[in-house]
């Protein structure tokens, strides 16, 4: 026969599997042993390193950050600096020419300048002195065509473009030499129309009628012509200015957006292109820039060459003279 104590004792606990690092509620504290050191924890507690491995982390990886898409303008600014950098480059060696062109054309005229001028005086003797020797009309003919081809002297009218005769100045070179108009201005008489339609515009559009200053400017710019018009007696200039004002002020164009820029510099880009190319075809086909790309190592040389070539054919054309006065 059990006691009421034995009864109320409870049964042994069954055996349980090993825990993996988390202490079992079932275990009372009382059974853990007597040299371990401080208190016994509670049976809720969980080590921290052990709440951390059975507790997966919540997903805090960090996400790669949103990049904004590109400006469908990106494109054409890009474009557009490539073409303004190619465009300055270009021009650069299109200048480049042009000055070495002009040097070396000054260089040429100075050099060869007077030799080509004996040569064609030379050519004129020549002509002259056959003509003068044979009579004849088509050697008559050649000399005057050679001797028109040494560059003749203006004569006074041309040179002053009719302002001066062998009497002197004309009235209207006199008249433009003491800062007096060429011509005195025709006077007009505006017709009633024409009257009636001026004071009108005046009336409707004078500038102290103005608002604002912007809008003064306006009236005054625009009262203006309407001055010009009434000076020269202009009706029909100032019905096109009344309907004008009646229409009012022209209404402000909506700006152009940034791609509908860039697509114009884009074309005026183009086109400044195809205008330098142009120029620098014109500066590379003349006789001065087929020199320089003949010559383009040794411009002073190619100078000295012709200049000796046309010495000899000044000697030839002296010899030829020479022996036609004989």
């Amino acid at each position: 026969m059990t006691s009421p104590e034995a009864e109320s004792l409870p049964a042994d606990p069954a055996p349980e599997e090993p825990s993996q690092g988390v202490p079992s509620a079932a275990k009372p504290a009382a059974e853990a042993p007597a040299d371990a050191a401080g208190p016994a924890a509670p049976a809720d507690a969980v080590p921290a390193d052990a709440a951390s491995a059975a507790t997966p982390a919540p997903d805090t990886a960090p996400t790669p950050e949103h990049t904004p898409p590109p400006r469908p303008e990106e494109r054409l600014e890009k474009a557009v600096r490539v073409a303004e950098q190619a465009l300055i480059e270009f021009e650069i060696a299109v200048e480049t020419f042009r000055v070495e062109v002009e040097n070396f054309s000054r260089l040429h005229h100075q050099k060869l300048g007077p030799m080509y001028t004996r040569l064609d005086e030379l050519d004129a003797q020549i002509a002259e002195a056959k003509a003068a020797r044979t009579g004849d009309a088509e050697d008559l003919r050649l000399a005057r065509e050679a001797r028109a081809r040494v560059m003749p002297m203006p004569g006074v009218e041309e040179l002053f473009h009719g302002w001066i005769d062998s009497e002197g100045l004309a009235p209207e070179g006199a008249a433009m030499l003491n800062d007096q108009p060429v011509r005195p201005p025709q006077r007009v008489r505006p017709s009633a129309d024409a009257r009636r339609l001026y004071r009108d515009l005046v009336r409707k559009a004078h500038p102290d009628l103005a608002q604002g200053e912007a809008e003064r400017t306006r009236r005054d710019a625009f009262i203006a012509r309407v001055n010009h018009a009434y000076t020269l007696g202009d009706e029909e200039a100032l019905r096109a200015l009344t309907a004008e004002w009646e229409a009012g002020p022209a209404s402000e164009e909506q700006p152009p957006s940034r791609s509908e820029e860039l697509y114009a510099r884009l074309e005026w880009l183009a086109e400044r292109k195809e205008m330098l190319t142009l120029v620098a075809k014109r500066l590379e086909d003349g006789a001065i820039g087929s020199m320089l790309r003949v010559a383009q190592d040794d411009p002073d040389g190619l100078l000295d060459q012709i200049a000796e070539q046309l010495l000899a054919e000044v000697a030839g054309r002296e010899r030829e003279l020479a022996a036609l006065l004989e």
